[in-house]
């Protein structure tokens, strides 16, 4: 009973960082129509966060010549960080 009572803060913190990286998390969605692309970047702890960030993301699409730049910041899990649309 012991063990059972010293581990549970350990499985909690483990199950906050979890829900706290993925599900709660924050992140960052860059659509491209050159090339025709998603882009998720993240994930950010607040929407501060990802708001602060978005920028250097959007610097290095037009860096590479991506057209069409639109941005949104959503709370999501994208099961894929690049998606190419062609």
């Amino acid at each position: 009973m012991f063990l059972r009572d010293k581990e549970q803060p350990i499985k909690n913190l483990i199950l906050f960082t979890y829900l706290r990286k993925t599900q709660l998390a924050w992140w960052i969605e860059i659509r491209t129509e050159i090339p025709p692309c998603t882009y998720y970047f993240g994930p950010f702890d607040s929407l501060k966060e990802a708001e602060l960030s978005q920028h250097g993301y959007i610097e290095d699409l037009v860096g590479e010549k991506a057209r069409g730049i639109t941005v949104e910041l959503k709370r999501c899990q994208p099961q894929m960080l690049t998606i190419s649309e062609e």
